[in-house]
């Protein structure tokens, strides 16, 4: 006779994937933005209190930020803003990406944590870095 397991469910684990937007776990999860340019158009890097570190790279042409990405150490808070703000400054003109701010990352990403908005900050932080670079 087979023996049935019990399959036990971390509460936890299972309410993180129920809490939050389809767009946060994309952003959270996803890894095709995450890689350094060489050479760069512009960096642009910041670090917050919590010790997590933002790298964003931009590649421009004609005025437009042809393809943008990012390097992080941080948390998967950290990582979801950081995908956010390269996702959000692709295709658009240099003008256009310096009024991505921390609200409008967060407005898209629909849940990320109001103890985790500092996240969003720095990811902004390393953009406006990166802009200014250019």
């Amino acid at each position: 006779m087979e023996r049935i397991k019990r399959i036990t469910v971390d509460r936890a684990n299972f309410d993180f994937w129920q809490k939050h937007s389809l767009q946060f776990l994309e952003m959270a999860l996803r890894a095709d933005k995450r890689e350094r340019f060489a050479p760069a158009d512009g960096h642009g890097q910041a670090q917050g209190a919590c010790g997590d570190i933002v790298h964003i790279f931009l590649q421009v042409r004609d005025g437009h930020i042809h393809s943008a990405s990012f390097e992080t150490n941080g948390c998967l808070y950290t990582v979801a803003c950081a995908n956010t703000v390269v996702h959000l400054a692709e295709g658009k003109t240099l003008v256009e990406a310096r009024s991505i701010d921390p609200e409008s990352v967060s407005r898209w990403l629909e849940t990320l944590p109001e103890e985790e908005f500092h996240c969003a900050e720095l990811a902004v932080g390393a953009l406006r870095m990166a802009l200014a670079g250019v």
